[in-house]
C-alpha cells in the first residue's frame, strides 16, 4: 500500500428474496392501527369542542364593563346578573363538562 492512495471500499450486492420486502400494510391495517392508538373517541372531541366552547362564552359575558361617563359610577353595569351569576355558571358548566369528557369511556 502506497501512502497516498486509500484502501479500496468492498460493497456487497445482495438479491436474496429475505433482503427484498415488498409487503406493504394495506389501507385497512393502517386505518385499523390507528385507530386503536386514538385514547379518545368522537363523542369525547365533540364534548371537548362543547365543554370549550362553553368556557369561551362564559369569558365573553364576563367582559366589558366600562362606564358611559368616567364621572358617575354605575353598579348596575359591573354587578348585573349577566356578569355576577349568568358567566360564572357557565364557566363551571364549561369545566365539568372537559372533566367528564376525559373520564367518559
Amino acid at each position: 500500500m502506497s501512502k497516498g492512495k486509500p484502501a479500496p471500499k468492498k460493497i456487497v450486492v445482495t438479491t436474496t428474496p429475505s433482503a427484498v420486502k415488498k409487503t406493504a400494510p394495506s389501507p385497512r391495517g393502517r386505518a385499523a392501527t390507528a385507530k386503536q392508538e386514538l385514547i379518545f373517541g368522537r363523542q369525547n372531541y365533540i364534548l371537548f369542542i362543547v365543554g370549550a366552547a362553553l368556557i369561551a362564552i362564559g369569558l365573553l359575558l364576563m367582559t366589558g364593563g366600562k362606564m358611559p361617563d368616567e364621572k358617575t359610577w354605575d353598579e348596575s353595569i359591573i354587578y348585573s346578573f349577566r356578569r355576577i351569576t349568568l358567566a360564572p355558571i357557565l364557566i363551571v358548566a364549561g369545566l365539568v363538562v372537559e372533566i367528564f369528557a376525559i373520564f367518559k369511556k
